[in-house]
């Protein structure tokens, strides 16, 4: 392997990688818990991601002669194996988001049925009640199955934009997952074998390896959190994974998975298909409104029951409001990410046959 550059500008760059990624998941850890998998923090959770991975791109392209032989070329191929493990989680978590994106339909019925109404009719709220009834088996569904329905969505791959062959290879690799597809299982494949380096593997490399060995943690622990909020095939209980905390970014990161291992212990939390807080609030809603459903047997409506019924469908619309354009976001915004894991490795393999 050609020497590393151990010029100060070089290790000037690989200490800044290590001190911004400890920031950055500094910057993540909520002052309020409640703060914590909403979809405002899985938004900057992803953009933390996309920031660690294009500051990791530019090392690699500032150092391509260093990283076609041992033990580079390793660290590198452990790498990208694991970035096409992480395209597959993205497609997966599409596949989820196009599930609560399913029941938001449901929460429309509702809404189209009895909002804006002068009087709720039988009819009516016959139809918003079929409709909850409907959503609640879809939701309880998508809870014993872990997301049954993942394998028939479109991957991101899947382009009417013409790319080049080498990007197009790639995409391939992670069209879409199958039934016996699992999470789980998947996010165990990306934790295998991330261990510390070793010290005379980092001396050879005047510690290029640990910045490779820093974005496979980024890499698996934000997947990981990712698995842990949204509707995923078979999810399961989150996996811990462990790293030593001599490096500045382990506290954080540490910090942020036993914060996120608790929330998954909760008791109102444990049988639900996702531990975003706006998954809780629509199932919160569906619940009381299903209750309220099943209370009311006479009609019309009396005045106490038919302001009650109001309350709820206003609630309802708050919920479905706020939580619509989230998903929206959180859609585009993974499909940014895979897209963005792509080019990475595409552009690093590439950059390796020139060298």
């Amino acid at each position: 392997m050609d020497s590393v550059d151990a010029s100060p500008s070089h290790e000037s760059e690989l200490d800044d990688f290590q001190t911004h990624v400890s920031d950055l998941f500094q910057n993540l850890i909520p002052a309020q818990s409640q703060e914590l998998l909403t979809l405002a923090w899985i938004e900057k959770l992803l953009d933390t991601f996309l920031c660690c991975l294009e500051e990791f791109r530019v090392i690699l392209l500032h150092n391509k002669g260093s990283l076609n032989g041992p033990p580079m070329s390793r660290y590198i191929s452990d790498y990208y194996d694991r970035s096409i493990k992480a395209m597959d989680v993205c497609n997966a978590l599409h596949g989820g988001i196009e599930q609560v994106k399913q029941w938001l339909k449901f929460l429309e019925i509702v809404l189209c049925a009895l909002d804006n109404q002068t009087t709720v009719s039988e009819g009516q709220f016959r139809r918003a009640k079929k409709a909850l009834v409907d959503l609640a088996i879809a939701m309880l569904e998508d809870k014993d199955s872990a997301a049954s329905e993942t394998h028939r969505n479109r991957s991101f791959g899947r382009s009417k934009h013409k790319e080049p062959k080498s990007f197009g290879q790639f995409r391939s690799l992670s069209w879409s997952v199958s039934r016996s597809w699992s999470a789980a299982k998947q996010l165990q494949a990306i934790s295998s074998s991330i261990s510390v380096p070793r010290s005379n593997e980092t001396a050879s490399t005047d510690g290029l390896n640990i910045a490779v060995f820093t974005m496979n943690n980024i890499l698996f622990f934000v997947m990981w959190a990712l698995v842990a909020a949204i509707p995923c095939q078979d999810r399961g209980l989150p996996a811990q994974f462990y790293v030593s905390r001599q490096y500045l970014w382990a506290a954080p990161i540490v910090s942020l998975q036993d914060k996120i291992i608790e929330e998954s212990r909760k008791q109102s939390r444990r049988n639900s298909p996702g531990l975003l807080k706006e998954i809780q609030d629509i199932e919160k809603c569906v619940r009381d409104m299903n209750a309220l459903a099943e209370s009311v047997v006479e009609f019309p409506l009396n005045e106490e029951t038919e302001s009650l019924v109001r309350g709820r469908v206003g609630e309802l619309k708050a919920v479905y409001e706020a939580v619509k354009p989230g998903f929206d976001n959180l859609d585009r915004h993974i499909r940014q990410v895979f897209h963005r894991i792509v080019r990475s490795k595409t552009e690093g393999l590439d950059s390796l046959r020139c060298i």
